[in-house]
């Protein structure tokens, strides 16, 4: 449990319906990833940007009491970043976004210099000011530590499909370890085959590309290996948070099959495909309990081992 894990990206308010109105909870696809190592038992710490209003308390509260560690900077614009949800009859969530991400590139340098795991995604990749200092962090912890990368689409943030794919692709060969949802890289692809493109960009760097296929389970690419899972059924409350649990629980059974600091792109290339699929399955059940209740609100390991 002793890994130092930096994750890296916006920490935010989720503006979500409830009750006939909206309500506020927080969220944000990296935070949600903190949040999930550090209820299982990792020592996770969040390089974010929150301001100092009612909405950034919110955030910190949740972020403290899951018992991750938080390096905030307040955004230029003084107000908490939010993202307001609709849900479909389905439960899958679409998101208007109000976001600034500009973190002091010093800082974030220095907390993805002490990680032996470095997780990025999401807008923090994409938006400007902060995502040229996030790819230069990346570039620096490549061999150093476990890189870790979740291209979210965010076609509202980057409606340039073309630019947004040439800047994630850069990102995806500095990592380690990719996880994309199954819609996200049809965005990056239209119509393409989602297991040829997942090969395509396991070739240009990454040790391991895990697709998630929502309800469907999951595939992992690791060289010639293709590794599929199956889905866990359960009764969906909402997606909200799914892809990010599943992001952190996937890298907590990577740190315990010793997938951190140099070293850890040479375990996943010698880890058999049992080891993955395993990998993938406790992703992918910690992933089930998030779906099943409202919001961001993945497990615990007490949970999870239950």
């Amino acid at each position: 449990m002793s890994a130092r894990i930096a994750v890296v990206g916006e920490a935010l308010v989720d503006v979500v319906p409830a009750d006939g109105g909206m309500r506020d909870l927080p969220g944000g696809s990296p935070a949600n990833v903190a949040v999930t190592l550090a209820r299982l038992g990792r020592q996770a710490v969040l390089m974010t940007t929150l301001a100092h209003d009612a909405r950034g308390a919110l955030v910190r509260g949740w972020l403290h009491a899951s018992g991750v560690d938080v390096v905030a900077s307040a955004p230029a614009t003084g107000r908490t970043s939010s993202a307001t949800v609709a849900l479909g009859p389905d439960g899958a969530a679409s998101y208007a976004f109000d976001v600034t991400w500009d973190p002091p590139a010093a800082a974030l340098a220095e907390v993805v210099a002490a990680a032996d795991v470095v997780h990025v995604g999401s807008i923090a990749t994409v938006l400007e000011p902060g995502a040229t200092a996030v790819e230069a962090a990346l570039r620096a912890a490549r061999r150093r530590a476990l890189v870790s990368f979740d291209p979210n689409a965010r076609p509202a943030i980057t409606p340039d499909a073309d630019a947004a794919r040439t800047r994630v692709e850069r990102l995806v060969a500095l990592s380690d370890v990719v996880k994309v949802s199954a819609e996200d890289l049809a965005w990056y692809h239209p119509g393409a085959d989602l297991l040829e493109v997942a090969r395509a960009w396991a070739a240009t760097g990454p040790a391991l590309v895990v697709v998630t296929l929502g309800a469907e389970g999951a595939l992992a690419v690791r060289g010639a290996d293709v590794v599929r899972v199956l889905g866990v059924p359960v009764v969906v409350a909402d997606t909200i948070g799914a892809g990010d649990t599943f992001t952190g629980a996937l890298l907590d059974a990577l740190v315990d099959l010793g997938a951190v600091g140099p070293g850890a792109r040479d375990v996943l290339v010698s880890l058999g495909a049992d080891r993955i699929a395993e990998a993938a399955r406790w992703a992918a059940r910690a992933a089930a309990v998030t779906v099943s209740r409202p919001g961001a609100d993945p497990p615990t390991r007490a949970e999870l081992g239950a």
